[in-house]
């Protein structure tokens, strides 16, 4: 079988996206997960993050679906909904769209760019809850704010939320990956505690309406960025005085910048605007058997080397302000 698919990035969390619009494919469910697992797997036919699989949608323009690296399906991905963003703006030649999502229909659009000539989307991150339940964190408490998990670690303060997927965030002086890494682990381990999993993200102040964040994702590992991460550390910037609410939030990290906006209403709801670039890398064509995954070549491969020397000198901005 041969699949085109394109490789992409947002903020450096790598994408593959297949476009399964107007029946162009039909894939069975395991089939998701054994792409995913053959295409994504860092040691496998392409390697990325994820991947994204782009289909029709009755309720929205399109339907995003992202599967992460070891076949799990996560119910929302920031940095792959603006290169969804993209990818369905551009196919459809609007402005602005409405993605389909597990959790909301979600409106995605292209805006004014956050570095000199790079593509620039922003989409909506919701729904945003405090709620433990709705991670789940199993606690006896209703929310949980810059308190400790006794389970996980006996000192270190994490506020739970969900934007929709389930993240814990804390504040810290220095990023220490090795100690993230052994925490993320640890945390994804706790069954009692996180039934579904959670994202961890380590967040440090750099200035005022500027932070740095990174994140172990559940279901992947260390990543050079997560949205959903970055928009809830911002969140959370917010609710403990870091940052405040209404003014757009630099949120710096290992593969480069987005900005953030958080909204706070009259009945304490949030609303989270993330704004970032959707770098494309390259377009190919992967044969695939699925009796015979392991055999997957990329085949006509274009590279679009022009977007990635622009990226790189954002990236570089970025590093340079962290």
């Amino acid at each position: 079988m041969k699949i085109d698919i394109l490789k992409c990035h947002g903020s450096g969390n790598d994408f593959i996206i297949i476009d399964e619009m107007n029946g162009r494919y039909s894939f069975t469910e395991e089939e998701r997960v054994i792409l995913s697992k053959q295409l994504a797997g860092r040691d496998k036919t392409i390697g990325s993050d994820g991947i994204l699989f782009i289909q029709d949608s009755h309720q929205a323009h399109a339907k995003m679906r992202m599967f992460n690296t070891d076949g799990t399906e996560a119910e929302m991905c920031g940095n792959g909904l603006r290169c969804v963003a993209r990818y369905v703006i551009e196919r459809l030649g609007e402005e602005q769209v409405i993605i389909e999502t597990m959790k909301a229909n979600l409106k995605v659009a292209q805006v004014q760019e956050i570095y000199e000539e790079i593509p620039t989307f922003e989409v909506a991150i919701k729904p945003v809850s405090l709620r433990t339940e709705s991670l789940p964190l199993i606690s006896e408490q209703p929310e949980h704010i810059d308190q400790v998990i006794k389970a996980l670690h006996p000192t270190m303060k994490f506020t739970a939320l969900s934007v929709p997927n389930p993240h814990i965030v804390t504040v810290v002086d220095n990023v220490d990956e090795d100690e993230m890494r052994q925490i993320g682990e640890k945390a994804n381990q706790l069954k009692m505690t996180f039934p579904n999993g959670v994202n961890v993200s380590f967040l440090r102040q750099v200035d005022d309406g500027r932070i740095f964040v990174q994140t172990f994702e559940r279901g992947v590992g260390l990543t050079n960025a997560c949205g959903t991460a970055m928009s809830a550390s911002s969140l959370v910037s917010c609710l403990l005085g870091m940052n405040t609410f209404h003014e757009k939030i630099l949120v710096l990290n290992p593969g480069g910048m987005v900005q953030c906006l958080v909204e706070k209403d009259d009945h304490d709801r949030y609303s989270i605007a993330l704004r970032g670039n959707a770098t494309y890398e390259f377009e190919a064509t992967i044969t695939l058997d699925f009796s015979n995954p392991d055999q997957a070549e990329m085949v006509d491969q274009t590279v679009f080397e022009e977007e990635i020397a622009l990226y790189d000198k954002l990236a570089q901005a970025a590093k340079e302000m962290a």
